[in-house]
């Protein structure tokens, strides 16, 4: 079968006589419909191997090569033995859950199998990819969508949670009207935007430099949009919020020194800084931006089963309408052309491409 393998930095190819995969007990045969491309993917592409195992992953047992894509949804192809109640059946149309996880470390035995020492995704770390003609995952890993949630859709699930899972972490659900800042404007920044006004806020400022991805916020429903080259934050932020209460929540989607400062010195005191990102290297910062507020920094990553759920149900009763993220469709053959390299090239103008696999198969 067709898939696409990574092999290092810069070497990813289609490869069409890779094994297809066979149907254990619990596991779920999916025939992949389309695959989001996400900034962990540009980082292995120009960078890597990171999550892509070079040595034998402790759970999936694989190395490089490895099939690639986790952000996905599919239909069901084949059940394995012991999953006649598990309520899924062939033909279903499902998105996929990646997380690896080991359940035997104490992360997971804590609950936080997102942490797991061991872990990895699907489509990162072994255990096949979405970016194939089929794959193999446990039924666990299968969420069925909705009647009114389209395949593309479904595929946007996963970026979705984890913004769904950062909200979630936050105190939000204690806070009447709460006001919100996110740093960023790439894609989880706009999920995060999108999340936040499905979760009920009332004010969500997004703070971002480049023109077009300020225009998305706008789109997606930002109240207000902040360019910080342009205003100084903290004062405009407090200005926006009725001049005496900064905001609430400030989620740092961004990663980079000056929004960790920043989102530490915007928040109101007694006020929560949310983690997003992913970190590339060390960076300055003084504990001081927190203590002289009381704040509380709050660092979250990925999601859980909960988060891909809450996605699923409130873009089935509309309170999360993402289609205008999908800013390209391709085929699989354009990979690299047409969808690493324009993310890289023109990231500005693009929040996510999806590569339809099923197309000219």
């Amino acid at each position: 079968m067709r898939a696409a393998r990574y092999y290092g930095k810069e070497d990813i190819r289609i490869v069409k006589d890779v094994e297809r995969p066979q149907c254990g007990d619990g596991q779920v045969k999916i025939e992949p419909a389309f695959v989001g491309i996400c900034g962990t993917d540009l980082h292995e592409f120009l960078g890597g191997p990171n999550f892509c195992p070079t040595t034998p992953h402790p759970v999936t047992k694989e190395s490089v090569p490895v099939t690639i894509g986790h952000e996905f949804s599919g239909i069901i192809k084949e059940l394995g033995k012991g999953l006649e109640s598990s309520g899924l059946k062939v033909g279903q149309k499902i998105a996929v859950q990646p997380t690896i996880y080991c359940a035997q470390c104490g992360a997971c035995k804590n609950g936080a199998e997102n942490a797991c020492l061991n872990g990895g995704f699907i489509g990162l770390s072994g255990g096949g990819g979405g970016l194939s003609d089929e794959v193999v995952v446990p039924a666990e890993a299968c969420l069925p969508l909705p009647d009114n949630v389209d395949l593309d859709i479904g595929a946007l699930v996963e970026p979705l949670a984890v913004a769904w899972h950062a909200v979630d972490a936050s105190p939000i659900a204690s806070i009447k009207d709460p006001k919100c800042i996110v740093f960023g404007g790439g894609p989880i920044g706009l999920a995060v935007v999108q999340v936040l006004l499905a979760r009920g806020a009332k004010t969500v400022i997004c703070v971002e430099v480049a023109k077009r991805r300020q225009e998305f916020a706008k789109a997606f429903g930002a109240h207000h949009v902040i360019d910080p080259t342009k205003h100084d934050v903290v004062t405009t932020a407090l200005e926006i919020c009725g001049g005496v209460q900064p905001p609430d929540l400030a989620f740092d989607c961004a990663g980079v020194p000056q929004t960790l400062e920043t989102a530490c010195k915007v928040v109101k005191s007694r006020g929560t800084v949310v983690n997003v990102a992913i970190w590339e290297k060390s960076v300055p910062f003084n504990p001081n931006w927190l203590v002289f507020r009381e704040a509380n920094y709050k660092a979250v990553l990925g999601y859980q089963k909960k988060d891909f759920q809450g996605v699923i149900d409130a873009l089935a009763a509309g309170k999360i309408k993402p289609a205008e993220m999908i800013t390209s469709k391709i085929t699989m053959d354009r990979l690299v052309d047409d969808g690493y390299w324009a993310l890289i090239k023109e990231k500005d103008k693009h929040v996510k491409i999806l590569v339809d696999v099923r197309a000219g198969a």
